[in-house]
């Protein structure tokens, strides 16, 4: 916005409209970019592996690998990754404020079948320079990813349209999970629930596990897909992500759901 070579006002002019102090327009970032990339890179293989460990660990791990870094920028990380260590603890997700919470309705209630209980998050995803989110809508029951959607923001624009496409191609679910994220408990999130006569359940302040089921498919996509591939931009994380739900849905057996595939167990159909 500043423009050193204004020849009608002045640097320190333009500084003075601006509110801006001129030492800021000045001020060359000494970071390195391409190393904090690399860091979290890192932090996000180390939080996959032990997802309850805190900055102090983090920070450790980092240190043991040969890393000069402290606390305070690992913190800075994490909280750019939107990673958090899993225990129970206040405050786990924040959400807008104004914006209303619901009860978790899941605790105790058997599963038994399809669209009886969808949950939903999102997660950090790394590409070769810099990084992404994935916001991903699943069912309990067959553990079948319903809709997902890639963002460079977190802006709720594309959680909006993942549950759109959900809703769209497989009807309402009885409830809906997710944590108490601003994406999540925002009025044009939960209004499109509340139409479809969806009811609407959100995990509990300390309750880590309250939504265990898609934090162990993020566990999956990262070791099965992110990890092995270096993507070079959104588009090309887009396909080959597009590529391995399809994979995941329609020929990965899980053991937990008898050695069948997730569409197998969706749609209540066999190889039989």
């Amino acid at each position: 916005m500043v423009e050193s070579d204004n020849v009608v006002l002045s640097v320190e002019r333009q500084c003075a409209l601006l509110g801006l102090a001129r030492s800021t327009f000045y001020y060359a970032s000494t970071r390195d970019d391409a190393e904090d990339w690399e860091l979290m890179r890192l932090l996000d293989e180390q939080y996959t592996r032990t997802p309850f460990f805190g900055v102090r660990r983090m920070t450790q791990s980092l240190q043991f690998l040969g890393w000069d870094v402290g606390f305070k920028r690992v913190r800075r990380l994490l909280r750019l990754m939107g990673l958090e260590a899993i225990y129970p603890k206040p405050r786990l997700s924040i959400p807008a404020p104004g914006h209303r919470i619901y009860p978790y309705l899941l605790r105790n209630v058997p599963i038994a079948r399809a669209n009886q209980a969808w949950s939903t998050d999102i997660t950090y995803i790394r590409m070769a320079r810099g990084f992404v989110y994935l916001m991903a809508i699943m069912d309990w029951f067959s553990r079948y990813v319903l809709a997902w959607r890639l963002s460079i923001t977190l802006e709720n624009d594309f959680c909006l349209e993942a549950l759109d496409e959900a809703l769209r191609r497989h009807g309402a679910p009885e409830i809906f999970n997710s944590d108490q994220g601003s994406q999540f408990t925002s009025e044009a999130f939960t209004e499109r629930l509340l139409k479809q006569g969806v009811r609407i359940s959100m995990d509990g302040r300390c309750r880590a596990f309250d939504n265990i089921f898609i934090e162990r498919l993020w566990r999956t996509v990262k070791y099965e897909e992110v990890y092995l591939r270096d993507y070079q931009s959104v588009p090309h994380a887009r396909e080959s992500l597009e590529a391995y739900f399809s994979f995941y849905n329609e020929q990965r057996p899980h053991q937990a759901l008898g050695n069948t595939t997730p569409w197998q167990r969706h749609y209540a159909r066999s190889l039989s």
